[in-house]
């Protein structure tokens, strides 16, 4: 299921981040989750993506795609 929201926090430098859906659940993602392959996001960058089962059990956003 393709959900929206927002880029709420991006660390160049370790890759990793967190997106915020329209209901207000964060969820983590990692930079080579970005869609286009830059492994780059700006803070707070409307985007779509999709929710699937990650790394430890931990569910995370993948295909991140700039709305």
């Amino acid at each position: 299921m393709v959900r929206r929201g927002t880029v709420v926090e991006f660390s160049f430098d370790r890759g990793l981040g967190r997106v915020r859906d329209v209901d207000g659940v964060e969820w983590p993602f990692h930079c080579t989750a970005i869609a286009d392959g830059s492994r780059q996001i700006e803070l707070n960058a409307e985007v779509s993506f999709e929710v699937v089962a990650g790394h430890h059990g931990q569910r995370e956003a993948t295909d991140l795609r700039v709305a």
